[in-house]
């Protein structure tokens, strides 16, 4: 049965849906049957790994996550809802498959309003799809709304991309201390998979003592590998390719030594 983890911040800026697409893609690269769901209605994710193009044409014709968690229903005349097989993009990159975003996410608290089960429905939409993968990788908005609930009540591990700046390094103990209020509430059991330091390099004001005192401070839970913000990163997901193919040497070492880690800290074997 597959394990779920989510990449949460509640800062945007700080590596999350990088981190979330290439992982997704190292864990391919290592034979994992790997599912990416996008969660985050700025489909960033999505177009890293299928681009605009293609996403354009699947979404009218097969539908995104936001048909799966029931936020378009009001568009269905006979009240159909698209299936997961209908949904999926498969093979994408080095071989994961990706469940893409829309951004009818952005309304989707208010689509929901009122409605049973909103923070189940993703869990309930993969449940049977658990034994056709190892792993699947959510990547989230950086919010707490109903897409992140959905991730996190789904998740089995969660894991926390921070860059090195002031603003994101407060949220690390609030976002810890909410998820452990949400799981108290649903009686559910998650497993903090690690804090990864990313974008580290760009400028920001007191960088160096805002990496030491976050490793001072979650000592144990930070991991040793941190990625370092770089242009062939970026290129990768303008392009829709992976890192891992771009002829940057460092950046897939990093990449590497920081997804190796994070499979790891999940007991994952490859």
């Amino acid at each position: 049965m597959a394990k779920i983890v989510a990449m949460v911040n509640l800062k945007g800026g700080v590596g999350k849906t990088a981190l979330s697409v290439y992982f997704a893609d190292y864990c391919a690269l290592q034979g994992l049957r790997t599912l990416l769901v996008d969660l985050d209605p700025q489909t960033n994710a999505t177009f890293s790994a299928m681009g605009v193009d293609e996403w354009d044409k699947h979404k009218d014709k097969n539908g995104t996550v936001a048909d799966l968690l029931g936020a378009r229903d009001h568009n269905n005349a006979d009240g159909q809802r698209k299936s997961f097989d209908e949904v999926v993009v498969r093979g994408l990159l080095n071989g994961f498959d990706l469940v893409p975003s829309h951004l009818d996410l952005f309304t989707i608290d208010l689509d929901l309003a009122g409605k049973p089960n909103r923070e189940g429905r993703l869990k309930k939409a993969l449940k049977d799809e658990l034994d056709n993968y190892d792993i699947i990788v959510c990547d989230c908005p950086p919010n707490l709304t109903i897409p992140t609930q959905n991730a996190i009540a789904a998740a089995s591990h969660f894991v926390v991309p921070v860059s090195p700046d002031f603003l994101a390094a407060i949220g690390i103990a609030l976002l810890k201390s909410r998820i452990s209020d949400f799981c108290d509430e649903l009686d559910h059991e998650i497993e903090l998979a690690g804090i990864v330091l990313s974008r580290v390099g760009r400028p920001a004001r007191k960088r160096s003592e805002t990496i030491q005192s976050i490793r001072e401070n979650f000592a144990g839970e930070v991991l040793d590998g941190q990625l370092t913000e770089r242009v062939r990163v970026a290129e990768a997901a303008e392009e829709a390719r992976s890192v891992f193919d771009m002829g940057d040497d460092a950046a897939a070492d990093e990449f590497t030594v920081v997804c190796s880690e994070i499979l790891d800290r999940m007991e994952m074997e490859i």
